[in-house]
């Protein structure tokens, strides 16, 4: 696995792109990644957006030059497509995009469970693809993302890199079978952590707290301690046990959630489940 962060190579390789780039699906990840882009410096007239309900933003990136919803027989070819539809319509989203993707076409695909057999199939084995899952906090630029390439040259894959870091950090991988795995732990990730300051602030008001304070309590707390994460060197295990004094309120607690049917065995039963959906969903 090698891992990659963002840098000002990325930021390079988006501002020298003068090929044309067709984003298909502008929804909350797809937007994201649009958004990235242009503040990374690519140009808004090399992309193309196919999405029957655009935002407002993108509707007013199309002023500055981009092309929105344009026939796909007037974009002759595309250097990069990518793919930010839910796998659920992916056949009928590429069908249309097959006279546009040519031997040098860099297809990069976010859809969850959609595996390179399934790409390199729905476009006839044309193109060089990059399987990747990012996660919604790459709506705030914090996001991560774990790719997997297939016939991607060099440059190819310093592109995709590019694309992909201009909303978070990105690890790429060589074997594909790890992808159900990612999309369980860092895919649908964000909403354990959200479930965690909901179920807090559910205790914290079965505790007495009134309900606007145990709600700000466990959202300041899970948003503060992330962000100790973020910045420390340290690992969770020793910043958990630097907050934990011995026969103290916290390992009071910690003896329930640390115990044999507590949240270690719960959070592998979940992420053993989102990747069974995952595979189920590739096919």
């Amino acid at each position: 696995m090698t891992s990659t962060g963002r840098g000002s190579q990325s930021s390079r390789d988006l501002r020298d792109f003068s090929g044309q780039l067709l984003l298909v699906g502008a929804g909350k990840m797809g937007s994201a990644l649009l958004e990235g882009w242009l503040r990374f410096g690519l140009d808004a007239k090399t992309v193309a957006v196919i999405e029957p309900e655009p935002s407002a933003e993108i509707r007013a990136h199309a002023e500055n030059g981009l092309k929105l919803n344009p026939p796909l027989a007037a974009l002759k070819r595309a250097d990069v497509i990518v793919l930010a539809v839910k796998p659920q319509v992916a056949a009928q989203a590429i069908a249309p995009l097959l006279p546009v993707a040519v031997a040098s076409t860099l297809i990069v695909s976010i859809m969850a469970g959609r595996t390179l057999r399934f790409l390199a199939g729905a476009f006839n084995n044309t193109g060089a693809l990059v399987r990747a899952m990012p996660n919604t906090p790459a709506a705030i630029g914090r996001g991560i993302t774990v790719a997997v390439p297939l016939r991607a040259l060099a440059a190819q894959r310093r592109l995709a890199h590019g694309l992909l870091s201009a909303v978070g950090s990105v690890e790429w991988v060589e074997d594909e079978a790890l992808m159900d795995a990612v999309t369980a732990v860092s895919g649908s990730g964000p909403a354990y952590v959200f479930l965690l300051a909901e179920a807090l602030a559910q205790a914290g008001v079965a505790a007495g707290l009134p309900r606007p304070l145990a709600q700000k309590l466990a959202r300041e707390t899970i948003a503060g301690s992330g962000e100790l994460l973020h910045r420390s060197a340290e690992d969770a295990a020793t910043l958990r046990e630097n907050v934990t004094s011995p026969g103290g309120t916290t390992a009071a607690a910690l003896r329930v959630l640390m115990g044999a049917d507590g949240l270690a065995q719960l959070m592998q039963d979940a992420v053993a489940a989102a990747t069974a959906r995952s595979r189920e969903l590739g096919g």
